[in-house]
């Protein structure tokens, strides 16, 4: 256990005094700052200039489009189009809207003519098409008399608002689902990512020491399945050290740099709206509804649960991610073919979340929450669903027998391939050094 000790203490030392390893910590919250804001400035800088269109009706009916919008300023032309065209090369119009002939009602499809030498805005296409479509279809309303106050009568919106059956769950948001799910998705994604980012770091500091013949010195102090978990834990508790970081300085850059760049941070969630295209904000009392209902959510239960499940995927991936490293050859390089065999596993586990997350209830979410491979990313992202309290047990314990099992076989292939140099191993000499006694 000392040994084991050391072996941690100089993996996270070592990395944790690394000029790369600091630069990336502290550096990568200012860079995503300096992205999001000027992003945000990117977006806010819409030009005031008003599209002056003339418009010229060849329909041989009476379609009416409104004078302006926010963005175009229209203007009805008796103007032949040559002339219209000589007022464009002029400036003294941005562009000319001709509608031609105009079939009738049943008429489903209506193409109409933008004459411009610029590449169409997409914004004042959007605008044009709307209002076409707006004048094209009240012009119907008219020929068919209709009634347009009445039309709008018989459009209701619906929502459907969950009501619980038993009793202890009337105090259940109607927001609930939909928290479920996006907080389902967030987890199965963090865990995604730390295991992939750490497992291929473990990967990559093997390789490193097996390259430079670093590794020998080691081993002769100690045995490979020490060195092994020693790297796995060291590598591991680095990277918690970095979320931990970033998780008390990300808002404190964010706070600092918004005050001192004086952007409004009302500006960057409206830029962030509008890049979603939503239809439409949340009122007071819905955000209220939402907030206090992630707050009801039982964390208690939901936050151990989460860091169980990633310690044991942690360690699969970890191990495997080990295995890899020690079986590569002298090129550096050699160990990212087989990274393969760890990779479709972790993204199998990711596709079959999304859907996951959709159907809670299904065979397939039931089996792979259970599987050692898919559990770590598909137990916690189903924690929000409320799984029974043996499924999560049954989960955990076969996890955890699969990480030992694991581990015991990564640290076979580790022992035998961190001191073979020349060609990396293949899948037939993988699989006799599992069995070497």
């Amino acid at each position: 256990m000392n040994k084991l000790s050391l072996i941690i203490q100089r993996e996270y030392i070592t990395r944790v005094r690394n000029k790369s390893f600091l630069l990336t910590t502290f550096l990568a919250p200012l860079g995503f700052l300096v992205f999001f804001l000027a992003v945000g400035l990117i977006f806010s800088n819409k030009t005031d200039k008003v599209y002056k269109v003339a418009i010229k009706n060849e329909s041989g009916v009476d379609i009416k489009i409104p004078e302006s919008t926010e963005r175009v300023a229209f203007s009805y032309s008796n103007d032949a189009l040559d002339l219209l065209k000589s007022k464009y090369l002029k400036k003294e119009i941005d562009g000319i809207l001709v509608l031609p002939k105009f079939a009738g009602v049943d008429v489903k499809n209506y193409s109409a003519y933008y004459y411009t030498d610029k590449a169409m805005n997409i914004d004042i296409e959007t605008q044009l098409t709307k209002q076409l479509a707006e004048s094209i279809k009240d012009y119907k309303m008219q020929l068919l008399s209709i009634d347009k106050m009445q039309l709008e009568k018989l459009k209701t919106e619906i929502d459907i608002d969950p009501e619980p059956v038993s009793e202890s769950l009337k105090d259940k948001s109607s927001h609930a689902s939909a928290i479920a799910t996006v907080l389902g998705g967030v987890m199965g994604y963090i865990i995604f990512f730390i295991i992939f980012f750490y497992g291929a770091m473990v990967m990559r500091s093997i390789t490193e020491e097996k390259v430079n013949r670093i590794v020998e010195l080691i081993i002769s102090a100690t045995d490979a399945k020490t060195l092994m978990l020693g790297k796995i834990i060291g590598v591991g508790l680095v990277g918690l050290t970095q979320i931990l970081i970033w998780v008390i300085v990300i808002p404190i850059i964010y706070i600092i740099g918004i005050s001192i760049l004086g952007i409004d941070p009302q500006q960057v969630q409206e830029v962030n709206s509008s890049m979603q295209n939503a239809p439409k904000l949340m009122n007071e009392n819905e955000l209220l509804e939402i907030v206090r209902e992630v707050g009801n959510l039982n964390w208690w239960r939901i936050v151990p649960i989460f860091i169980l499940f990633f310690l044991g995927g942690y360690f699969i991936y970890a191990s495997l991610f080990a295995a890899i490293g020690a079986a590569a050859g002298d090129d550096i390089n050699d160990s990212q073919s087989l990274t393969i065999f760890v990779t479709i596993p972790i993204m199998f586990a990711m596709y079959i979340m999304m859907q996951a997350i959709r159907e809670p209830e299904s065979g397939l979410t039931f089996f792979s929450t259970l599987f050692p491979l898919f559990s770590p990313i598909l137990m916690p992202a189903m924690m929000a669903f409320d799984p029974p309290w043996w499924q999560i047990i049954l989960s955990l314990v076969l996890l955890y027998l699969f990480a030992y099992v694991t581990v015991l076989f990564a640290a076979k292939i580790y022992r035998v391939g961190i001191l073979m140099y020349g060609k990396k191993a293949s899948a037939k000499e993988l699989w006799k050094w599992l069995f070497i006694k």
